[in-house]
């Protein structure tokens, strides 16, 4: 399989340097404000994004290190394959939240709601759409009864 590159179009500045107590779920840290840094190349790229509320920022997970095809969430008794978990000890460290776009003054994107470590390299920003989210029919597998107060825990709770 050939090699894929991807260039940071910018960098996440929150209050969590080394990477520790980040939440898991950015659903557990609505008030929890940071930024993201857009380098010059890319700020063209904002315009008209400050009339969403929501923003999908796709991300490097730096910080993860291991990767591992079976995952021990902490509030399970199991592993679990890690394509079933949200573990960031993927064999592709890409992480994935919505977060609440507050502002944006020139290529800085004031943001919160943050699960993201400082230093973190942004792939990609879109406009979060529900409408354009599956809402119906959704299965939650092993996570059946289990989210409620999953989104409150930060790393390196156990």
């Amino acid at each position: 399989m050939e090699r894929i590159e991807y260039r940071p179009i910018g960098k996440i500045h929150t209050q969590f340097k080394d990477g520790t107590g980040v939440p898991r779920q950015a659903a557990g840290a609505s008030e929890l404000a940071g930024r993201i840094e857009i380098f010059d190349e890319y700020v063209a790229g904002l315009e008209d994004l400050e009339e969403f509320s929501h923003i999908v920022v796709v991300f490097h997970l730096h910080k993860a290190s291991k990767p591992s095809l079976k995952a021990h969430p902490p509030w399970e008794g199991r592993r679990h394959g890690v394509f079933a978990t949200r573990s960031p000890y993927r064999p592709n460290p890409i992480g994935l939240s919505v977060v609440r776009l507050i502002r944006i003054e020139g290529g800085n994107l004031h943001i919160a709601g943050i699960d993201m470590a400082d230093g973190s390299p942004v792939l990609d920003i879109k406009p979060y759409v529900p409408e354009l989210n599956p809402s119906v029919d959704i299965r939650l597998g092993w996570l059946e009864g289990k989210v409620n107060g999953m989104n409150k825990s930060k790393s390196g709770d156990r």
